[in-house]
């Protein structure tokens, strides 16, 4: 290869990195940090993870793993009414379910809160930092506006003594929630809001779900962040992008309480957000406590864990986080890239499977009674190396009712009486009558099969061709199971965007359909919770985490095709 073709070549793979592999690259290049890469994970432990935290979960961890790097799981942990082990938990099991491992133990903001205390000392005997007696709301009146500078809190010129004593008895629990904070000294005429004196510590009288009633004042997240990350290490603190804004006062923060060459940097990517739901904690915890879903992981939320127990893989979402990549501006990925990557990846891995989930019953009134074979039917044309299974087929079937027309028009290729059709891996048949019952409704279809034309036979009536191919189950063989069809959990496309209307308002009142009289070939009655499954024509399907032997459930995950293009209804 000359050195033309080298360069190219090398241009193009610059190009291909995203923005934050790039400051990476030059940071390693310039030995920044003796070539050392530390990332973070910082979720707050106030609620369940949900999609937009698996891409900053992909991003974190795949970063360290490409430059022989760690990646460190941080608790802001500085909010105790908020939080519960309970989302720790969760967090934990979500990192780990995606396929990530964290650098040693989980670290806690709340581990640094004595380290968190003593710069604030520091910074209240340096002069820049004053405790403030006035409410919350006089505060932001006072900071201003952009475009006109802030007016000074009376007790900002205190005298240090005088803000040590206050900020200690503060600690020792005198004051009142609210009755006092402290503020960072800094210019109340910045053209940056964030920069106006901003809040360090508040007090509240709350229980901490790893400190207890040790503390009673705490930290602010602009406050802690940097420190946080200095403590740790942090080469390269990344966050979405409503922080860039807040990087002078990390950097204020960190500069301020720090001699040292090394200090964490700040850099901001695009967050997350997807058409049909809601990404905001508030929002999804109040569809979870108004019972709007089952719960936390109710299948049509778009928390890792609701995600997961809908089916979806691991790798489809580190997939769909790769194929939307990082960017520096907002936008909105529509939803259905999402559920083409989990299409694709469980096109790769599910096992194809027989399920009927309206059922009617076909009798093969020349197939023997009390007869029963087994047919052999590939688990998935995919991979070859899946193999096949053998299942049972029987003179009763179920087939799906929509696969039965009376009246069929030209180019419906299902049964109608006369005409010929495949069951899937076993033989042709033919619709001989529609039984009915004195309302005229269909209760049993009639057919004859051709002896001669089971699939894999060889024979030359095996190799006749028609148009139409069905799924089924033996009724004498099949479990009965009770299906779960999600659909979006709004119909609006961006639900929480219309300030004069709720987001509520816009739950898709159908986005739960429970199918109870559903009937699964046998192999199924061992699968496990998130078990996956392609049902032959239908869609995939997992195993649902009450599904039991005595009481089989399956959810859909998402339908074989996408149902929604460019964001718009079919």
């Amino acid at each position: 290869m000359d050195n033309k073709t080298m360069n190219e070549e090398n241009a193009k793979e610059v190009k291909s990195l995203n923005f934050i592999q790039q400051i990476i690259e030059e940071d390693l290049k310039n030995n920044v940090n003796d070539g050392r890469i530390l990332t973070r994970f910082p979720p707050e432990p106030n609620g369940y993870l949900h999609i937009g935290h698996a891409k900053a979960i992909c991003l974190n961890f795949s970063l360290a793993q490409q430059y022989q790097g760690k990646c460190n799981l941080r608790f802001d942990d500085t909010n105790p009414v908020k939080e519960d082990t309970e989302y720790v938990d969760s967090i934990m099991e979500d990192i780990k379910w995606l396929g990530f491992k964290w650098h040693g133990e989980p670290h806690y903001t709340s581990d640094y809160f004595e380290q968190l205390h003593d710069w604030a000392v520091k910074l209240i005997e340096d002069g820049k930092a004053y405790v403030d007696d006035q409410s919350a709301a006089t505060i932001a009146e006072q900071k201003g506006t952009p475009t006109t500078p802030g007016t000074a809190s009376p007790f900002r010129s205190r005298s240090v003594e005088e803000n040590l004593d206050l900020f200690a008895r503060m600690r020792a629990g005198e004051f009142k929630d609210g009755e006092k904070v402290l503020r960072a000294k800094i210019d109340m005429a910045s053209p940056n809001m964030h920069m106006r004196d901003p809040l360090m510590y508040r007090i509240m009288h709350a229980n901490h779900h790893r400190t207890g009633n040790t503390w009673c004042i705490y930290p602010m997240y602009d406050y802690a962040h940097g420190e946080s990350d200095y403590l740790e290490g942090i080469t390269h603190s990344i966050c979405t992008l409503e922080f860039e804004v807040h990087r002078p006062l990390y950097e204020w923060f960190v500069s301020n309480i720090t001699d040292t060459e090394y200090q964490p940097k700040q850099r901001e990517f695009a967050r997350l957000n997807l058409s049909y739901t809601v990404m905001s904690k508030r929002k999804l915890l109040q569809l979870v406590t108004e019972k709007h879903v089952s719960g936390w992981d109710d299948p049509r939320m778009p928390t890792i864990s609701g995600l997961r127990r809908r089916g979806y893989t691991p790798h489809s979402l580190r997939q769909f986080a790769e194929t939307i990549g990082v960017a520096k501006r907002n936008n909105v990925i529509d939803v259905s890239v999402l559920e083409h990557c989990v299409r694709e990846d469980l096109n790769k891995i599910a096992p194809r499977v027989m399920a009927v989930l309206n059922p009617v019953k076909l009798v093969l009134t020349n197939y023997p009674e009390g007869q029963e074979e087994y047919v052999s039917i590939e688990n998935n044309p995919e991979d070859p190396e899946a193999g096949s299974r053998e299942m049972p087929f029987s003179r009763e079937l179920y087939i799906e009712r929509e696969d039965f027309m009376e009246d069929a028009p030209r180019k419906f290729f299902r049964m109608t009486p006369g005409r010929e059709v495949r069951l899937k891996a076993g033989y042709i048949i033919m619709c001989t009558e529609a039984v009915k019952d004195a309302d005229g409704n269909i209760t049993e279809i009639h057919a004859t099969y051709d002896p001669l034309s089971k699939s894999g036979s060889g024979s030359e009536e095996s190799k006749r061709k028609v148009k139409g191919t069905l799924h089924w189950v033996s009724i004498k063989h099949a479990a009965k199971a009770e299906v779960r069809i999600y659909d979006r959990l709004f119909n609006d496309e961006a639900p929480d965007s219309h300030k004069e209307t709720d987001f509520l308002e816009f739950i898709n009142k159908d986005s739960l359909q429970v199918l109870d009289n559903c009937f699964v070939e046998p192999s199924l009655k061992n699968s496990k919770a998130e078990d996956h499954f392609q049902f032959q024509r239908l869609g995939y399907f997992s195993a649902d985490k009450d599904s039991t032997a005595d009481k089989l459930i399956f959810n859909r995950t998402v339908s074989l095709k996408g149902a929604f293009l460019k964001g718009k209804k079919k």
